[in-house]
C-alpha cells in the first residue's frame, strides 16, 4: 500500500503564491487547487456577461468585477474566483487585502464540463454563506441555457432559461439580461 502526504499551505503561505502564480489556484481551507485554464466559449461568454453588466449597470449602485478578483468565504475558508460578480455598494475587501472581496450580491458562474458539479452544488453551498448573496447564474457553454437562483424568504427559487429569444430578469439590479447578449459570437456545434 503506497500513501501520500499532501502538503497543508496556511493562508499566507497561498497568498503568497498565488501573487508570483501565472494561473490561478483555489484556496480549500488548507490545500491549493489549480483552475483550469479556460476555452474561447468560457471566455467569450464571461466577457459578454461583464461587458452588458458594465453598460447598463453605469452610474448605479451596482458595479461589476471580473473574474481576476478573489472571493473570500471566510466560513469555509475558502478563495475562489467567480467569473463575474456584482456588487451594491462598494467592494468590501477582506482586511484591507486589495486582491479579495466579501461581498458580491450576484455571482456568475460559467459552467465547464469538469467544474460544473462543483459550481452547481459544493460552490453554491458555500456562496449562501455570505450575507449579501442573493442572485445565482449557472450558465452552459454548449447550449443557450441558464440556471437562475433567486434568494427568498423560504430559501433559493430556481428559474431556467432556454433559448435565446429570452430575457433573464435580474431582481437584484433591475435589469434584463438578453440571451442573446450573453451568447453573442459563442457558436453551438
Amino acid at each position: 500500500m503506497i500513501f501520500t502526504i499532501s502538503r497543508r499551505y496556511s493562508l499566507d503561505e497561498y497568498r503568497a503564491i498565488e501573487e508570483k502564480a501565472e494561473g490561478r489556484s483555489e484556496y480549500r481551507d488548507g490545500e491549493i487547487v489549480p483552475m483550469p485554464g479556460g476555452r474561447l466559449k468560457h471566455s467569450r461568454i464571461g466577457r459578454n456577461i461583464l461587458t452588458y453588466f458594465t453598460s447598463v449597470l453605469r452610474d448605479t449602485q451596482f458595479e461589476p468585477i471580473s473574474s481576476d478578483l478573489r472571493l473570500w468565504i471566510p466560513e469555509h475558508r475558502r478563495g475562489v474566483y467567480p467569473d463575474v460578480m456584482v456588487f451594491e455598494g462598494e467592494p468590501q475587501l477582506n482586511a484591507e487585502r486589495l486582491d479579495e472581496v466579501l461581498n458580491p450580491t450576484l455571482i456568475v458562474e460559467v459552467l465547464s464540463p469538469s467544474t460544473a458539479d462543483y459550481d452547481r452544488l459544493s460552490k453554491f453551498r458555500m456562496y449562501r454563506s455570505i450575507e449579501s448573496f442573493s442572485e445565482y447564474l449557472l450558465v452552459e457553454q454548449n447550449e443557450p441555457f441558464v440556471e437562475r437562483y433567486t434568494k427568498q424568504a423560504e430559501g433559493w427559487l430556481l428559474s431556467d432559461f432556454s433559448g435565446l429569444e429570452l430575457s433573464i430578469s435580474l431582481d437584484l439590479v433591475s435589469i434584463e439580461l438578453p440571451m442573446a447578449e450573453i451568447y453573442r459570437g459563442v457558436v453551438f456545434e
